[in-house]
């Protein structure tokens, strides 16, 4: 049975869900979830209720301006019409990476988490607050990006792909989709390639893949070739730390 909580951490608006035993799931692994843009903590159900049922314990966040904490102007905000809108699209990336330190420290004390065995996973929007929570957070032991970009469309010097010193030693997988026309896949296949030099003493550890013809709604057959990989990581990485 999949157990659900409702709680805030820190400032972040929070669902956790685990299989049975708490302690079990937080012993195999805590991952933070970040979801799409318009969506909420509950949006991508599928997926937050597979890792539970897989045995972590997930933490599903309400990006900023989203959830029960919507803003109250999001339709316009987020309307072609908007001459920022991707300014406040990334606005609101920054804002949310820059709370994770705050939500793995409430995860933490509030019995969620162990240090140490704590990984982080978001999709299209969620995928780019992966990409910055990797350089605000160096408590993550495993993270996967997915649909997501190290490259902010805007000048902004906080856009992840300035910094590929930043990433190792977290075990870090990102996937995209070769035809996506809202995230193209070739910031992330290049910035990719930056880090490796950093990742040369656990080549292993970093990975991307790249799904050919595939558009950011992906075809049924990739996004299960997709999700499988993600649990894989988090079974590969995540758990080893804890005796």
């Amino acid at each position: 049975m999949i157990i659900r909580k409702y709680i805030p951490l820190s400032t972040a608006p929070a669902l956790i869900l685990y299989k049975d035993h708490m302690d079990k799931a937080i012993q195999k692994g805590a991952i933070l979830f970040y979801h799409g843009l318009g969506a909420s903590k509950e949006g991508q159900e599928k997926e937050i209720v597979s890792l539970a049922e897989h045995g972590f314990l997930t933490i599903a966040i309400d990006n900023v301006g989203h959830g029960e904490r919507k803003y109250h102007d999001f339709e316009e905000k987020f309307s072609l019409k908007n001459p920022r809108l991707e300014a406040d699209f990334i606005q609101m990336v920054h804002e949310t990476a820059k709370e994770t330190p705050r939500v793995v420290d409430a995860s933490i004390a509030q019995g969620f988490a162990h240090p140490g065995n704590i990984g982080v996973c978001g999709i299209s929007m969620g995928g780019y607050i992966v990409y910055s929570a990797l350089l605000q957070e160096k408590r993550f032991k495993a993270a996967v990006s997915i649909l997501g970009s190290p490259n902010w469309k805007i000048q902004h010097p906080q856009s992840p792909h300035h910094f590929p010193e930043s990433f190792f030693p977290t075990a870090f997988l990102a996937m995209n989709a070769e035809k996506d026309r809202s995230v193209p896949p070739h910031f992330a296949r290049e910035f990719h390639k930056r880090l490796e030099p950093f990742y040369a003493s656990a080549p292993e550890s970093l990975c991307y893949k790249e799904y050919p013809g595939a558009d950011h709604f992906m075809p049924e057959k990739d996004w299960n070739d997709l999700w499988s990989r993600t649990l894989s990581w988090f079974d590969r990485y995540l758990g080893r730390s804890i005796g």
